[in-house]
């Protein structure tokens, strides 16, 4: 009787000491900041929907003072009670864990990264460095990021200077609304999501067949509305497409996403337009669409305010009145394209671009215009570029990130 006793008793406390343990390994934020290391860190991305990392080093005094903030605000958002498998708020030693450091690029101390569904976001963290700030962004960081409309009446009034996502479907409980909630949040800077169930989208699909539609910024692009083809129930692929389709080829810049595009240390093509003029926006985009996808990796195109980017024009001679205008940012100089309205004309953009990768732009800059007929004066007196505006939006790599704004 006492062995039977022992055995049931065995059966039932092993299985929940196993899932004692997989819930501490898989959500370790019952004290603090969970340590991730390059034993844990794969399965920490993969089995939490939102994880949010410091990324410090113990010999950092900047390090050393957020530390006790950040493992208060992971014992915070422990007790929100979120669900398995939301968010965790984790803690890399850049120090012993160097591979780490190196995957995601981190040259500074502390660094504080999202990272939602295994994927890191662009830009790191920023914002007030306190408990109840780093609770509250991971708060909104949970927040369905999909508006629902209750009639198709709405989808006329979409704003048209961005891009959206558009669901039509039977019900909010169905699987394939998870997939595009998890692809929102996502992608949620980049595109609006927008969802209709039941009578609200009836008319819009088959019974049982969810459908999935996007819809360009109509007041400056001239792309048709297209609907998913692939599967609503795989993330990969529909994460994949409306990464395409919500991430043009070009993109307006501005001060909120500077930093982000200076990162990938391509140059710059900038169209400068008035805030009020989208036809020059719309006929540059048709440039780049039909001449320049060959270049995309190799180039930013890019939209700019020419009245909130006022500074860049002065540096180049000119002001709001001669908008528009396209430049050339290279990170160490500005060129000039010499008349807007060559724009059109067969691959003058695409000759403009190849002059900056032969160095042509940089010369004639300092001697005037090529020719074979001309020798270079080596006497002549020579003249300097204007300096670059965009890299100083780029985030230094030599400073900590504890910031006046960040405390």
């Amino acid at each position: 009787m006492l062995r039977n006793i022992k055995n049931i008793l065995s059966y039932k406390i092993v299985p929940i000491l196993i899932i004692l343990i997989c819930h501490s390994f898989y959500n370790p934020t019952d004290s603090g900041a969970v340590q991730i290391t390059q034993s844990n860190l794969d399965m920490v991305l993969a089995s939490n929907e939102v994880v949010f990392i410091n990324f410090y080093a113990e010999w950092c005094k900047f390090s050393n003072m957020l530390m006790p903030i950040f493992d208060d605000a992971a014992d915070a958002v422990s007790k929100e009670g979120y669900d398995t498998g939301k968010v965790v708020m984790g803690k890399v030693d850049c120090d012993k864990e160097g591979s780490i450091a190196t995957r995601f690029h981190i040259t500074k101390y502390p660094t504080l990264k999202l990272f939602r569904n295994g994927l890191p976001a662009k830009k790191e963290y920023r914002g007030q460095r306190s408990v109840e700030a780093f609770a509250e962004f991971i708060k909104k960081q949970l927040t369905d990021p999909i508006k629902n409309f209750g009639s198709l009446k709405e989808l006329h009034d979409l704003s048209e200077d961005k891009r959206h996502i558009i669901a039509y479907m039977d019900r909010r409980d169905q699987p394939e609304y998870e997939v595009i909630r998890r692809v929102a949040a996502s992608l949620k800077d980049e595109c609006i999501f927008h969802a209709g169930f039941g009578d609200a989208s009836q008319q819009m699909h088959p019974p049982g067949q969810p459908i999935v539609v996007f819809r360009a910024d109509r007041k400056t692009s001239t792309e048709p509305d297209e609907t998913y083809r692939g599967s609503l129930n795989s993330f990969e692929d529909l994460y994949s497409w409306v990464q395409e389709k919500c991430i043009p080829l070009v993109r307006e810049i501005t001060f909120e996403n500077a930093e982000e595009l200076t990162e990938d240390g391509l140059p710059f093509l900038i169209l400068f337009h008035h805030p009020t003029d989208t036809e020059s926006v719309k006929k540059y985009k048709e440039v780049i669409n039909r001449e320049l996808v060959s270049e995309k990796q190799n180039v930013n195109f890019l939209t700019a305010d020419g009245v909130r980017f006022e500074h860049p024009l002065h540096h180049l001679g000119k002001s709001v009145s001669d908008l528009p205008l396209i430049a050339i940012d290279s990170f160490r100089h500005m060129y000039l394209f010499p008349d807007y309205n060559d724009m059109e004309k067969p691959n003058k953009l695409k000759q403009f671009l190849q002059d900056l990768y032969s160095g042509k732009l940089h010369r004639e800059f300092h001697y005037g215009p090529e020719s074979p007929q001309v020798v270079v004066n080596t006497d002549m007196k020579v003249t300097t570029p204007p300096e670059s505006t965009f890299k100083k939006l780029a985030p230094s790599k030599n400073r900590y990130t504890l910031l006046r704004d960040e405390l």
